[in-house]
């Protein structure tokens, strides 16, 4: 065979780059499932025993974790001994891994890497059989770290700007509304808007029974008496409202021209539907060379 060793070369780079990424990953999970991050926000330079100490971790292992993070600079390093060293996580690292009203807190999301590997044999048996894995048949991580993943955005924009760029539709919530949440996974938009629009009411639909207990029970500990949550699928849903809601979620769904058909039958004369999307851009040509995000979402499409 005729191979270029250099491309060769470049390859195996690349690849030994995507290991670093994905343990990487792992210990963001770790350090976000640990407190670790939350433990070391503003509390300036710590040594890996203190640190420990304050997680009630064990301190080898928090040291390994400390260096591999300074390895790939999430945290900041001082000290050349092995027993001087102490750590710091900045608090422009803290808005993107601890702090999780930021709209940069992206450290709640990788329990959806957690699950591509949990669910990996299932994943593979998709690929050789009909290309069929239920949501629902997903690692529990996948459903809390999809709500954690997608929370701060809709904290810092949806009442905020996305809502009122659409014509009418702030000023007839404000007003007082019926609106359905279609696709709300664990409820966290639902909370959002009831809490946004306290004149209105919001009935968050979801296929996925776990997640609409789970919606159900934090609403209730919120004192949100104007959402409720139902288990119903995207075309199965009842009921007439001014306002319905697709966020991030229409692109996941088999029927698209379907169930933005049953939304239509659905809305109150004059009523609206609202749709967020991921970031993508027209044909794949374009993603694979102007999308950052066309590796993760092509991937995230290919598993979940």
């Amino acid at each position: 065979m005729d191979i270029d060793i250099e491309r060769v070369t470049e390859i195996a780079g690349e690849v030994a780059t995507h290991m670093a990424g994905a343990t990487t990953m792992a210990m963001v999970h770790i350090g976000d499932e640990l407190g670790l991050y939350q433990a070391m926000a503003g509390a300036g330079p710590m040594t890996a025993d203190a640190l420990a100490e304050a997680v009630g971790c064990h301190p080898r292992l928090v040291t390994e974790w400390l260096r591999q993070q300074a390895a790939v600079q999430l945290v900041e390093i001082d000290g050349q001994g092995d027993n001087d060293v102490t750590f710091q996580l900045t608090d422009e690292a803290a808005a993107v891994l601890a702090w999780e009203v930021s709209p940069a807190f992206l450290a709640g999301g990788i329990g959806m890497f957690r699950a591509m590997f949990a669910d990996m044999d299932d994943i593979l048996n998709a690929f050789r059989g009909d290309g069929g894995l239920a949501w629902g048949d997903h690692h529990p991580s996948l459903f809390t770290s999809t709500a954690r993943f997608f929370r701060p955005q809709y904290e810092m924009y949806l009442a905020n700007e996305w809502i009122p760029a659409a014509d009418g539709i702030d000023e007839l919530l404000k007003a007082g509304a019926t609106a359905a949440d279609v696709g709300c996974g664990c409820g966290d938009s639902v909370q959002i808007l009831a809490s946004a629009y306290p004149e209105s009411h919001f009935t968050g639909f979801d296929f996925h029974g776990p997640s609409i207990d789970q919606a159900t029970e934090l609403a209730a500990n919120a004192g949100l008496l104007n959402a409720s949550f139902e288990v119903a699928d995207s075309k199965g849903y009842q009921g007439t409202y001014d306002v319905i809601f697709f966020l991030d979620c229409l692109h996941d769904m088999g029927d698209p021209v379907g169930i933005a058909a049953h939304a239509r039958n659905q809305l109150a004369e004059g009523g609206s539907v609202l749709m967020v999307e991921p970031f993508a851009l027209d044909g794949h040509v374009r993603n694979l060379t102007e999308n950052p995000m066309a590796a993760t979402s092509y991937g995230a499409s290919a598993v979940f």
